[in-house]
């Protein structure tokens, strides 16, 4: 009996032989990490993540953060007409190349007048007195001229001075100048930021 025993506990170790082999020599069992000496013991060495630490924003710093995000907000909001202003612009200039009777050429300018006004009449009037500013900025900055110099030539001197009166006394201008280099250098971060994102061409 006994002779039996020892024969199943030998038959038995050597299937498990190659286990025991397979696991000692297997590489998982293994872990290379960092390590340093220090006063004659090898200690590991790990690296931990950064940690960002704020502080609170003082009250300028605050004022001068939801300053920023205004604009940026309205810019996203009325970039897309500023955009689309500058390709009626272009567009307008094209057509009237040539057309010396004032007849025609005003005409033509009503023409697309209304048109604009039946896409465009609704969102505008809806936007603020300040998302306003931004987008005769804007306008500027499409087309190369002010608001008022744009009313000037294809609706007259004094349709340009009327509005530039009214605009007075809503604390606006109609002559808003765009400087991208000076103080609408940070509007034209903003610009590029939205041109990046919806594929505009400048």
């Amino acid at each position: 009996m006994k002779r039996y025993c020892s024969f199943y506990i030998v038959i038995v170790s050597l299937l498990l032989l190659p286990v025991f082999t397979h696991a000692q020599q297997d590489v998982n069992d293994t872990l290379v990490t960092a390590a340093v000496i220090y006063m004659g013991d090898t200690i590991e060495a790990k690296t931990l993540p950064f940690v960002s630490l704020f502080n609170r924003l003082t009250d300028a710093q605050r004022r001068a953060r939801a300053e920023w995000t205004r604009l940026r907000n309205a810019i996203y909001v009325t970039f897309p007409y500023a955009k689309r202003a500058g390709l009626v612009m272009n567009d307008v200039n094209a057509h009237l190349v040539g057309v010396n009777d004032k007849v025609k050429r005003k005409k033509y300018i009503n023409s697309r007048e209304k048109d604009l006004k039946r896409e465009f009449a609704d969102p505008l009037t809806n936007l603020s007195i300040y998302q306003g500013k931004v987008l005769m900025k804007l306008i500027n900055r499409e087309t190369g001229n002010n608001c008022y110099e744009i009313i000037k030539e294809y609706k007259g001197g004094f349709l340009a001075r009327f509005y530039q009166t009214v605009a007075f006394f809503f604390g606006t201008n109609l002559k808003q100048p765009y400087d991208k280099t000076g103080d609408e250098a940070e509007m034209e971060k903003i610009v590029q930021e939205v041109e990046r994102m919806y594929g505009y061409r400048s």
